[in-house]
């Protein structure tokens, strides 16, 4: 028959839902508080307490000083009585031995009861908040608990979770234990437990749902490459698959939209757009602007204005395209990550007829095409008087705004292509130290500096590059004018910029290291000169040689290991060619080679016949040291060295 204790424990393991040590830890916690308090005990001393699983036995155990004459029985003890439990003790030493009060099982009982529930308590929030830490990302299924104008508080089991206002989907109604499926947005600590905020509006919860209803995700046949979610209103999907012969949408959708119509009733009747995915940028805006019919696309990957697509479509698909309040373009936008311009096919052609007609880039392609553009002409002026267009004129149309539309996007590549060949000649004319040096230190005024500083210039080069380009662009910042650019311009042009440290690379044996077009190993930045210089002396230390001495030639290792000579760590990532560069590990591998160094040096006084002590020889290992310099800000080598009768710090 099981004791009053087994059963009382295995209901509070149950009822917290927690492991029996957890429980029994917090209990033998408990006594050990219950007995420091009722004897007043010292926090430094040492105290045990062992609990009888079976009986609910408390035994309590406190370190105490082994004494001939026992003064104070709290924190001494009796040789003999010490003997008793250790026999190869002797006075003066400690030792843990039973000290359980006689009344202990009363007084811990009314004493340690707080502390038991606090720390289950803590135990249970802990427990609950690992739970669900893993959860974070992740969809689960709650019950609605209490509704507030604020919040919805769901029920997650052992725990409840907070579902905000603005993670709701707009117009969506709860009511008291509605069974509802929520996105686990958010999961941290408080004094209260763990706080977990669900959500129920954001876009990987449709990729849940997504990845639940339909089989083909899950098993890697299709991949959902893009989520554009406005929550209650749109929703769109891009799939592609991953293996020939599988239909990304078929899939998604299902056999007469049965997977499809699952989610949308999930998310309060929300529209979903599954569109297949398409590496061609045109074609894919075009999809995305489903369900309207797309005449064309025409991009435009402008330096300044970023990536922006014109679409043309046709006049009665136009509000099918923008959607209600502009949802379906700005849906569209995101799913593709450019800015799109929607233009209807009279509006799009009457543009390209101005811009051929005015522009003197155009002159000849329009005497070339002056018979089509007649015809577009007439076709536009029949729109403006409202008499019906055929629909060979508006085939005429559409192939008018292709044909001008291309020619622009031809000059656009022109221009761009020659501003990138500016700007690489311009780049090469700046002094390469000065994208290294901050617009701070050059000497400009607190006002020149403050006004370029707001515009984002950071360096001088980007100021100095910027003038080359276009000087007309500083002058047109607020409050800038031709006394600043002067003074920008005389600052910059005189100051002495620091030379770029060469980039020394050895071969290492063994390991091949593939280099840019610029000369520079693949996955590296070039080092700075502080670093290159701190790095050598560390070199130059660990072979022996003094600061300003030649040091000796270094033997190469094993492509794994790291070579002195070599300003950081290799490693080989599998493929040919190919290193990671780490700097962190060539300083821990350096400061490993710095102690065998060590240990080897002391190795040969010992051989050369120099008693040197325990003691000396642990200190002998710490005359070098790896050491963060704070001023600097890199690691620096320190190395004693004894000169004379002193010891001297040198340091890189």
């Amino acid at each position: 028959m099981k004791s009053e204790f087994t059963l009382a424990f295995n209901e509070i393991t149950e009822r917290f839902g927690l492991s029996q040590d957890t429980v029994m830890e917090a209990l033998e916690a408990a006594m050990v508080s219950a007995y420091r308090r009722s004897v007043n005990a010292s926090t430094a001393q040492i105290v045990e307490a062992k609990i009888d699983a079976e009986t609910g036995e408390v035994r309590v155990y406190a370190e105490k000083e082994v004494v001939d004459s026992v003064e104070n029985p709290q924190t001494e003890v009796a040789l003999d009585v010490a003997r008793g439990v250790d026999p190869l003790v002797e006075s003066g030493g400690m030792l843990l031995v039973e000290s359980t009060p006689k009344d202990f099982g009363r007084v811990a009982a009314q004493t340690a009861k707080q502390v038991i529930l606090q720390r289950l308590r803590e135990a249970e929030r802990d427990a609950q908040y690992d739970e669900f830490i893993e959860r974070e990302g992740d969809m689960v299924h709650g019950t609605v608990h209490s509704i507030t104008p604020q919040a919805v508080t769901v029920g997650l089991g052992r725990a409840e979770a907070i579902l905000p206002r603005n993670q709701q989907i707009p117009g969506e109604q709860f009511r008291v234990r509605d069974r509802i499926r929520v996105y686990v947005l958010e999961v941290r600590k408080s004094s209260r437990g763990p706080v977990i905020v669900v959500s129920r509006t954001h876009p990987h919860m449709l990729r849940r749902l997504l990845e639940m209803e339909v089989p083909e995700i899950n098993q890697g046949l299709v991949e959902i490459k893009a989520i554009a979610r406005e929550a209650g209103k749109r929703a769109k999907v891009a799939v592609a698959a991953l293996r020939d012969g599988v239909d990304p949408v078929g899939a998604c959708v299902g056999l007469r939209g049965v997977r499809i119509q699952s989610i949308v009733r999930d998310l309060n009747d929300e529209k979903i757009d599954v569109i297949e995915w398409n590496s061609d940028p045109a074609t894919f805006i075009a999809k995305a602007l489903s369900p309207a019919r797309v005449s064309g696309v025409f991009l435009d990957e402008g330096l300044d204005r970023g990536k922006t697509a014109m679409v043309v479509v046709p006049e009665d698909q136009l509000s099918l395209a923008i959607g209600r309040a502009g949802v379906n373009a700005r849906l569209g936008a995101r799913l593709t990550g450019w800015r799109i311009d929607i233009k209807s096919l009279p509006e799009a052609g009457a543009d390209a007829l101005n811009r051929l007609t005015t522009d003197e880039a155009f002159a000849e392609m329009a005497k070339a095409q002056a018979e089509r553009v007649s015809q577009v002409e007439v076709v536009l002026a029949k729109k403006a008087e409202g008499r019906p267009v055929t629909p060979e004129e508006y085939t005429v149309l559409t192939a008018f705004v292709d044909l001008v539309q291309k020619a622009l996007e031809e000059r656009r590549d022109v221009r761009r292509r020659d501003y990138v060949q500016k700007l690489e000649e311009v780049r090469a004319g700046v002094p390469a130290g000065a994208y290294a040096t901050p617009l701070v230190q050059v000497g400009l005024s607190t006002r020149v500096f403050g006004l370029l500083q707001e515009a984002g210039y950071e360096t001088a080069g980007q100021a100095l590059e910027q003038i080359a380009l276009d000087p007309d662009k500083i002058l047109g910042l607020s409050g800038f004018g031709p006394k600043a650019m002067e003074e920008l311009k005389q600052v910059l042009e005189t100051y002495e910029y620091p030379e770029p440290a060469p980039q020394v690379f050895e071969a290492v044996e063994g390991v091949e290291v593939s280099l840019d077009s610029t000369g520079v190993p693949v996955g590296k930045a070039p080092l700075a000169e502080a670093e290159l210089q701190a790095e050598s002396k560390a070199v130059a230390a660990e072979v022996g040689a003094l600061p300003g001495e030649e040091a000796a030639p270094l033997e190469v290792l094993e492509p794994a290991e790291v070579v002195g000579a070599i300003p950081v760590a290799m490693e080989a990532t599998g493929e040919p060619g190919q290193v990671i560069l780490d700097v962190e590990q060539a300083f821990e591998q350096l400061a490993g080679q710095l102690a065998v160094v060590d240990e080897v040096a002391d190795d040969e006084e010992e051989e050369e016949g120099t008693l040197v002590s325990p003691k000396k020889a642990k200190k002998k290992k710490g005359v070098r040291t790896i050491e963060y310099d704070p001023v600097t800000g890199e690691m620096v080598v320190k190395r004693r060295r004894k000169r004379g009768e002193e010891w001297e710090d040198f340091s890189p």
